[in-house]
Formats: C-alpha cells, structure tokens, sequence
C-alpha cells in the first residue's frame, strides 16, 4: 500500500508539474523572444534561449510607440475602474444577500443574463449613449464601461461572501445601537476582506486585459491603453515586428504579474473561506 500512495502520490506531482510547464510555456517563451538580438529574431534556427540578450527591442517598442503614456492610462482606467466597481458591488451585494425581495430576484437574474451577452452585441447602442454624453474619446467613458461590465460578477461574488458571514454578529451590533450602515462598515466589512481583494483583482485584470471596448472607443493616440497599442506592432497585410512586439507584451503583462504577486496570499484565503463557509 505505502509504495503504490508512494507512486499515486508521484504521479499528481509530475501531472501538476507537467499542467505548470504548459501554463508558463508562453510566458517563457515571450521572455526570451523579448531579449532576443535582432539578428537571433531574423535567424532560421529558433532558439530557446537568447545567445547574446539584448534590450535592443525594448528600446525599438519604446521608440516606436507611447508605451510609457498607455501603461498609464491602463493603470488609471483599470485601478478605477477595480475601486468603483466594489464601492458599488459591496452595499447591494450586502442588500442582495440579507433582503429577500422581488427585486433581489430581478436582480440576480439580470447578473446571469448579462453574462451572456456578446461584446459585438452592446457596443452600438453603447457608442451611441456614450456620444450623447460626450464620453466617447474618454478614459472616464471607458471607466464607466468597465464598471457596469465587471458589476455582475462582483456583485454574485460578494454576496457570497456577505452571506459566510454569520447574522449573530450583525445582531450582536444592533443590540449595541448600531444602524445598517456602521454595522456594514465596522463589522461586515472588514470580514470581506479576502473577497474583497479576490474581487479587486478580477476587476482590474478584467479591465487591464480588455480590447474590444478600447479599440471602439478610444480613437486618440495619446488616450489609448496597451493592449490597443499592442496592435501597432502588427502591420496591414498582418506582418508582426516580433521583436518590439515580445518587448511591449512583456511589459504589458508585468504590472498584472505585480499585481497579482502583492495579492496572492489574500486572494488564496478568499478562495479557500468561500469555499469552506460557502
């Protein structure tokens, strides 16, 4: 029994080993493709590693196009658009949790059918609502966008959270004098801790990562994000520029990188209590 637990057990760590390989082959391969020589990037016989690394392309990607200017604006769009989302997500989340009404069923229901809706299905009437508040050509048009887009999965996140946590202590708080509101910000609050990081990091990798919404809506050079500048490195006919092109999606991905790697032991306990209380 010990030596087949022995190989059943050896057996899992290669298959995880083998499923972690897969997932950062890209990656890798992105990273050395990034520090790859132009004449390496020009050679018939592809090589894993770069032979002679170089930040040549770093500085072509930089040179060629605003990257600096665009990283920012992801920044800025994505961070705000992480922090409205919650603000909001978290008082009707609450609601939506405690209160049985015919408007929390209405409104459970409109986060599962909003779910299902194509991009290429809203973004005409939504250009339209845009233009006639003049928001089109707007980083805060775009932060509005991603807001409502990320609502239905924050709010069907954090009410499961609401409800792992147990009504005694609300009552508890009451008896103390505390209205709805302290009791939601002095005593829910703080036990949403976890998931309020698991939904802040959805929320802005959502928003970080996202192409459709700011390639239609944003149509100045200075305003675009990075993956809408990305796209500059591929030319008409769909010849890319390999080099600067590894060079800006490497830096692309890092600040999500970051972002998850100061997250990440947050973001394991929110998943694991939702699992357990849920």
């Amino acid at each position: 029994m010990t030596s087949r637990s022995g190989t059943a057990r050896a057996s899992r760590y290669l298959a995880l080993l083998c499923y972690l390989v897969f997932l950062a082959f890209p990656l890798l391969w992105l990273l050395s493709t990034a520090f790859k020589s132009p004449q390496e990037l020009g050679s018939v016989d592809a090589e894993w590693l770069p032979r002679h690394p170089s930040l040549d392309s770093f500085r072509a990607a930089f040179g060629q196009q605003p990257l600096a200017r665009s990283a920012l604006n992801s920044v800025v769009v994505a961070s705000c658009a992480a922090a409205v989302s919650v603000a909001v997500a978290v008082p009707a989340a609450y609601a939506m949790a405690r209160y049985r009404s015919a408007v929390g069923t209405a409104a459970k229901g409109w986060i599962l059918v909003s779910q299902m809706f194509p991009f290429v299905l809203v973004i005409i009437p939504l250009f339209l609502v845009l233009k006639s508040f003049h928001l089109v050509d707007s980083l805060t048009g775009l932060v509005l966008v991603y807001v409502v887009w990320n609502l239905p999965f924050a709010l069907w996140m954090l009410q499961g959270y609401v409800r792992s946590v147990p009504a005694s202590l609300e009552e508890a708080a009451a008896i103390d004098g505390c209205g709805r509101l302290r009791t939601l910000r002095s005593v829910v609050l703080p036990l949403l801790t976890p998931g309020l990081v698991a939904t802040v990091m959805f929320s802005f990798v959502t928003a970080w990562n996202e192409f459709f919404f700011a390639l239609v809506l944003l149509k100045s050079p200075e305003k675009q994000t990075m993956s809408v500048i990305l796209t500059h490195f591929i030319g008409a006919e769909g010849a890319a520029d390999l080099g600067p092109l590894a060079a800006a999606a490497l830096t692309a991905t890092l600040p999500s990188l970051l972002f998850f790697a100061l997250l990440q032991r947050r973001l394991v306990s929110g998943v694991m209590s939702g699992a357990v209380k849920g």
